[in-house]
């Protein structure tokens, strides 16, 4: 039997003035899922992610989540359902310490008994930040903050975890630290779903995919049928 949607999008069609951006987007992500989504800049892929936290102003179609019509609810209400967002940009707070960007991942859920654990997995997954839990976010290289931004995300212990290019302005070496460290959330049954203009990488670790262009889906399937179709070869991945 295959696994229950966990995310429903249908029809989604959204912009931030009165210029439409997404042109009636249906995409579903199923619980246990990693699904990337893939395309040019400028395409929309941003606006999706954006669109599910309820930080678009102008938003029509359907959007579900484990249930819940994200429709009917406002921007600080979806942590609380289990949706963690990490935004381009990673978006940390310099000025406070590793430690504290942590706990403020945990807002929703700070009389959690588990805190302690929680941070314990983060620091587990990413040793490096152990080593600076007490050092002020601002002063980390681009990779530890993003390692931060992922680590903030994870103290909510989501459902679903959305990641806006990750990848983003990071050295090679530290990609590959996030590439694995990807595999591992989502073996601990986190579903996933990745923006990524590092079509490589995103169909390397994701399970299906879909691609947008100029805010339309013009191809979904499994993460091997993509990485082996020939406009997706040639168009993202340079073969």
């Amino acid at each position: 039997m295959s696994a229950a949607p966990l995310l429903e999008i249908r029809g989604l069609k959204a912009g931030y003035t009165e210029v439409e951006v997404l042109h009636g987007v249906d995409l579903t992500v199923c619980e246990g899922e990693f699904v990337c989504i893939i395309g040019a800049n400028t395409a929309g892929k941003s606006t999706i992610l954006r669109s599910i936290s309820r930080l678009v102003p102008r938003v029509s179609g359907t959007l579900r989540f484990a249930g819940t019509d994200l429709m009917t609810r406002s921007s600080f209400e979806t942590p609380s359902l289990g949706i963690a967002h990490v935004p381009e940009g990673r978006q940390i707070f310099p000025d406070m310490t590793v430690e504290e960007n942590l706990l403020l991942g945990a807002f929703t859920a700070r009389t959690a008994s588990d805190l302690p654990a929680r941070m314990q997995d983060v620091f587990t997954l990413f040793p490096r930040l152990l080593e600076r839990r007490e050092q002020l976010a601002g002063t980390l290289s681009g990779g530890e903050q993003q390692m931060v931004a992922v680590g903030r995300a994870l103290m909510l212990k989501p459902k679903l975890l959305l990641l806006d290019e990750p990848s983003h302005g990071l050295a090679p070496k530290v990609v590959e630290e996030m590439h694995d460290a990807f595999v591992q959330i989502h073996s601990r049954g986190t579903s996933i779903l990745l923006v990524e203009q590092n079509v490589g990488l995103a169909l390397d670790v994701a399970t299906g995919g879909y691609v947008l262009e100029s805010g339309r889906i013009t191809l979904e399937g499994s993460a091997a049928d993509l990485n082996e179709n020939p406009a997706v070869r040639a168009a993202y991945l340079g073969i």
